[in-house]
Parts: structure tokens; sequence; C-alpha cells
């Protein structure tokens, strides 16, 4: 049978990763008790209550114990410090609570943009988070549009259903488990009104980045507000992206507003992936024959000014809108986004990884 010392030897191996020490100096192995039938239980102390490491150290620990011959089964139940503990092991008198962030993995980071308003651009970035989430890849969308936040609605999602500490926010997820952090989570009342000048908006938006646990993410979609403004600015300047999908519709008009959009992001110098044309025709259900109500397609045009290619045009859809509106985007299907949401992943496949911005 395992004796006290070898199992206070095994656990003097484990380290927490944010103090760099190991569990037994930091005085976090408590109640140890080892019995007959080779099992060792014991509780864990952690430094802050619901830590972000505890599995990982937990992990770790029964990694170390299992190794020793008698140890069959390892038990453990999670505890906290004390305020007075804490201060013992955190000098400053405060515990330096990690970052949620710095625990993030987010392999794509893409902006959806428009240059326009009405072009349908939330709906395009909810269905393409859905598509590729039915891919089996795991998908975020951070919606930048502060003051008019529509990708909550179309998921469904409550107001006033985040929640944060001082280490930082969690985002809601969905009923298929796309993440989204939007300011209308934060409102009690969704039809509320957020008044903000330029500096507040960038300010929130580097905090949704900064300050929320994404987790591990295949694809973040950054939906951002129409037009160049600080929105924008901050998005292309301060957030790591990839690259930037573009939304526009069929008409001159806006062709003709979405290609300042174009000039913008050559400007800042990140890549354009694409261009995608919504409301581009309505296909008769009857028939099967496609009408062009909003006139003949500019996205070749567009794709051309961009120096990318159309990446779909996708049709007008009744039911997406149905759904979107009653909160239950996730049960709408469209072959066309199916393979949007294909050619995005193949796209982001080639690009370098996403960096930080300092």
């Amino acid at each position: 049978m395992v004796n006290r010392e070898q199992v206070i030897n095994a656990l003097s191996t484990v380290m927490d990763p944010e103090l760099n020490r190991s569990l037994v100096e930091l005085d976090m192995v408590r109640d140890l008790e080892l019995q007959a039938n080779g099992t060792v239980k014991f509780t864990l102390a952690l430094t802050i209550p619901g830590c972000p490491l505890k599995d990982r150290m937990a992990r770790d620990a029964r990694t170390a114990l299992l190794a020793l011959e008698g140890v069959k089964q390892v038990d453990i139940t999670f505890g906290a410090m004390t305020e007075e503990e804490r201060n013992k092991i955190i000098p400053s008198g405060k515990p330096q609570l990690p970052k949620l962030s710095q625990f993030n993995k987010v392999e794509h980071v893409m902006a959806i943009m428009s240059g326009k308003g009405g072009v349908g651009k939330s709906s395009v970035t909810a269905m393409l988070a859905v598509s590729l989430n039915r891919l089996g890849l795991k998908v975020g969308i951070l919606d930048a549009d502060i003051t008019g936040p529509s990708i909550p609605r179309l998921f469904g999602l409550p107001s006033g259903g985040l929640r944060g500490s001082e280490q930082g926010i969690l985002p809601s997820a969905t009923k298929s488990g796309i993440k989204v952090m939007s300011t209308n989570l934060l409102l009690q009342d969704e039809n509320l009104p957020v008044i903000w000048r330029g500096p507040m908006i960038t300010g929130v938006i580097q905090q949704f980045w900064n300050d929320t646990l994404w987790g591990r993410l295949d694809f973040l979609l950054v939906d951002l507000p129409p037009g160049t403004s600080d929105a924008a600015l901050t998005v292309t300047q301060q957030l790591p992206l990839q690259g930037v999908l573009l939304v526009t519709t069929p008409q001159e008009l806006a062709a003709m507003v979405v290609k300042k959009a174009v000039s913008m992001v050559a400007t800042v110098g990140i890549p354009m992936l694409g261009v995608v044309e919504n409301m581009s025709y309505f296909r008769c259900p009857d028939t099967g024959k496609e009408y062009e109500i909003f006139g003949p397609s500019h996205a070749g045009e567009i794709a051309k000014a961009a120096g990318c290619e159309v990446l779909a045009r996708l049709p007008i859809q009744p039911e997406i809108t149905r759904l979107g509106d009653a909160g239950l985007v996730e049960e709408a299907a469209l072959p066309e986004f199916a393979d949007l949401a294909e050619r995005v992943e193949r796209l982001a496949s080639l690009l370098p990884p996403p960096r930080e911005k300092k």
C-alpha cells in the first residue's frame, strides 16, 4: 500500500501553472486520505473559487498519483483558500487573477463587412456561423455592431444573460454551441438604446476581444457595423484579423458604397477573402425560375476591384427571415450557405495564422 510520504512527494511535482509553484508548496493539498483499497482522496484548495486552471491541476495530480504502485483511484474535491491564505502566497495582498483570455486559442479571425447598411450582413454572419458549425467546427461571433446589435435576436439569446468576474466575461452560447458576445446581452432590455460616442465603442470592442473567454475556436466571426468609421477601424487595426468577407446586394448604389469598404480594407492591409452577394435573386418555389428583383449583379466588379472572387450569390429566402425573427436561425438551411462555409474553411486553411496586434 502506498504511504503518505510517497503521495506528498508525487504531488510535489504538480505545479500551479499560474504561480509556477507546486501544489504542496502552496498548501493546496488538504484533507489527504489513503484508503486500503488503493484510493487516494484529498481536497484541492484553489486560490480562487472556480479557477479556470482547476481541471488541469486535477488532471496532473491524478496522473502523478496513478503512476504510484498501489494507487488505483484518485478522488479530488475542490475547495478554496481564505483571503488570508491567498495573501500569504501572493505578496501584493490582492490575488492576481489570471485573465480568462489567456486560455483562448482562436485559429481563424474573420470580419464580415458591408460598408452599407441593409444588405443583410448580420444574417449572413449568423448563417455562415451556423453552416461552419454544421461542418463540426467550433465557432464564435463577436458582434461589433455596438449600437445596432442583432446577432442575439437571430439566435434567441436573452438580454442580460452574460456572466463575468474580475477575470473577464463568459460569452453566451446558442443551442448548437456557437459562442456569442454582444452589447444586447449586457442590457436588461434589448430595446434600450446604446448611445455612446466613438471612443467608448472602440473600447468595448477591444474588451470583447481581450476579456472574453472564447476558449478554443476554429472560427471567430466579427460582425461589423455598416460603414468605415471607428468600429471598423478598431477591428481592422486592433484585432488579429486574417481576412475580410464583404457582403453586398445587387443594386448599383450598394456597389458604390461597398467599394469604399474595399478601399479601407486595402489601406489597412487586411486580405479580402471574397465577396458575398446577398438577396441576389428570388427563386420561384413553383417553377424554380430565378428573378433578379433588385437588378443585375454587380458582385463581379466589386470582386475585381477588391482583387478577390465572388464566393456566393445568395437568394432571397423568406424562411431565413421568419426563423431569424423568431430567434431560430439555427433551424434554417440553405445549400448556398453550406457551399459558402466549405469555401471559407478552405480559404482560411491557406492563410497564415492570426497574430496578436500590439
